[in-house]
């Protein structure tokens, strides 16, 4: 039986943006409202309920829409530039074609909404919930999206450039011909994601998991895979990856080794330094508690591979 051990980035510890100050009122019901074209610019609408409103064309700039409740809103075309938008509920609402640059949209609930062609450049999606979301074509240059869930989202064609995804889940997303250019995906958990001709040039991949991705024909030069999980990624025709690559199971942890670094487990090292004795048994014992059995058994591997 192969157990598997990721390494998971503790990113609590990261110092977390400022909120904004909102202002406490009355919550208005708007539920099922007809609001389309309307003008609420600066409106300060928190806690308001707003499911199923139509808010097509609204101009909402600089809203204020904390913890507000639009599941399933209608608000495509809307403006909702600097709007904030923080802790909203806006499960399945349409926000296709809608302007929401700058918007603040921290730990919203996007869950299955539709933002298809959306522009969210330089958006504070940290730690919000898009999980299943149409983002296809959608523009999100420089967005925040750090731990950010996206498991099963559709980015196909979306422009990610500079974006920030550290630490995001984008398990089994569909990012096919998607802009990642410079977009900082350390740690960031890409299982099963399609990436088929994306652009990933320049892109940090530090420790990200991609096992099983499908990175066919995408432009990897200048990325940072140092310490990926690489484990089953499809990588034909990919461009700018450094080969080979090597993938051995051992009896606690795989040995991956990519351009010219080896990881075990949570630790990267060269080769010289995990055939080091005393270096890989001080890691082998305070990290995994590997037996000296185990510890010579990597060491022989290692070795082999060495003069193979």
């Amino acid at each position: 039986m192969m157990i598997k051990l990721f390494c998971v980035e503790n990113t609590n510890q990261l110092g977390l943006p400022r909120k904004k100050q909102r202002r406490k009122s009355q919550s208005a019901n708007l539920r099922g409202a007809n609001l389309g074209g309307a003008n609420l610019e600066g409106a300060n609408l928190e806690d308001a309920n707003l499911r199923g409103a139509n808010l097509e064309d609204a101009n909402l700039r600089g809203a204020n829409l904390g913890d507000a409740y639009l599941e399933d809103a209608y608000l495509r075309g809307a403006n909702l530039e600097d709007a904030n938008l923080e802790d909203a509920n806006l499960r399945g609402a349409n926000l296709g074609d809608a302007y929401l640059e700058d918007a603040y949209l921290r730990g919203a609930n996007l869950r299955g909404a539709n933002l298809r062609g959306a522009n969210l450049e330089g958006a504070n999606l940290r730690g919000a919930n898009l999980r299943g979301a149409n983002l296809e074509g959608a523009y999100l240059e420089d967005a925040n999206l750090e731990d950010a869930y996206l498991r099963g989202a559709h980015l196909r064609g979306a422009n990610l450039g500079g974006a920030n995804l550290r630490g995001a889940n984008l398990g089994g997303a569909n990012l096919g011909g998607a802009n990642l250019e410079d977009a900082n995906l350390r740690g960031a958990n890409l299982e099963d994601a399609n990436l088929e001709d994306a652009n990933l040039r320049g892109a940090n991949l530090g420790d990200a998991n991609l096992e099983d991705a499908n990175l066919r024909g995408a432009n990897l030069r200048g990325a940072n895979l140092r310490g990926a999980n690489l484990e089953g990624a499809n990588l034909e025709g990919a461009k700018g990856i450094k080969l080979p690559i090597i993938n051995i199971q051992g009896s606690r942890h795989l040995i991956f080794y990519h351009d010219g670094q080896i990881r075990i487990g949570c630790n990267t090292l060269t080769v010289a330094e995990w055939l080091d004795i005393e270096k890989a048994r001080s890691l082998g014992k305070v990290d995994s508690s590997y037996t000296e059995e185990q510890i010579k058994e990597y060491r022989v591997t290692l070795s082999n591979q060495q003069n193979s």
